[in-house]
């Protein structure tokens, strides 16, 4: 599901939400993943909440386990399991679009990328270097521009000033 609190030019939810389908099954990443579209005040709420950092940030990812409560519970329907919320800044996406020059929309796209990386188990600070080759290959895939770990690692080429690495939350909101 994709939900628009802070709308992105040249993007919609139902545009956003093929997107995360296709990018989801290239990833290999299997459950319901939520992506929130939200404004850079919320981001950094949501950014001192669960990361204890007092600043916006341009994505979050929340990653979940497996419900499967239902079917502990007996219950004969079968819940699809979630793999995990993403919330990303439109205010951001847009600022660091104009700055790289390309359009908001493909940003919001990179960013919904990176998130479902995350949720599919890859840590960029943590790896050596397979979520950036994991995710250039899927950027290359999709045709779309350079990507946040790209960015992160060769400052003053091409990377927005002030850009906020994104990072991976450790706990779902409630």
């Amino acid at each position: 599901m994709v939900i628009f609190q802070k709308r992105v030019a040249g993007m919609s939810e139902l545009a956003l939400d093929r997107f995360l389908a296709r990018a989801r099954r290239a990833a290999c990443l299997k459950g319901i993943v939520n992506v929130l579209v939200t404004s850079s005040s919320e981001m950094r709420s949501l950014n001192r909440r669960f990361r204890g950092k007092d600043k916006p940030t341009d994505v979050l990812s929340f990653p979940a386990a497996d419900i499967g409560a239902a079917r502990r519970a007996g219950s004969h329907f079968r819940a699809q399991p979630i793999a995990g919320e993403i919330a990303i800044s439109s205010d951001l996406a847009s600022r660091n679009a104009r700055l790289l020059g390309h359009a908001p929309a493909e940003e919001i796209k990179i960013l919904t990328l990176h998130g479902l990386l995350h949720l599919a188990g890859f840590d960029h600070e943590q790896d050596k270097g397979q979520m950036a080759e994991r995710e250039r290959a899927l950027r290359a895939q999709f045709r779309l521009p350079t990507g946040l770990i790209e960015r992160s690692m060769a400052p003053g080429r091409g990377s927005p000033k002030n850009s906020v690495t994104p990072k991976r939350a450790r706990k779902l909101p409630q």
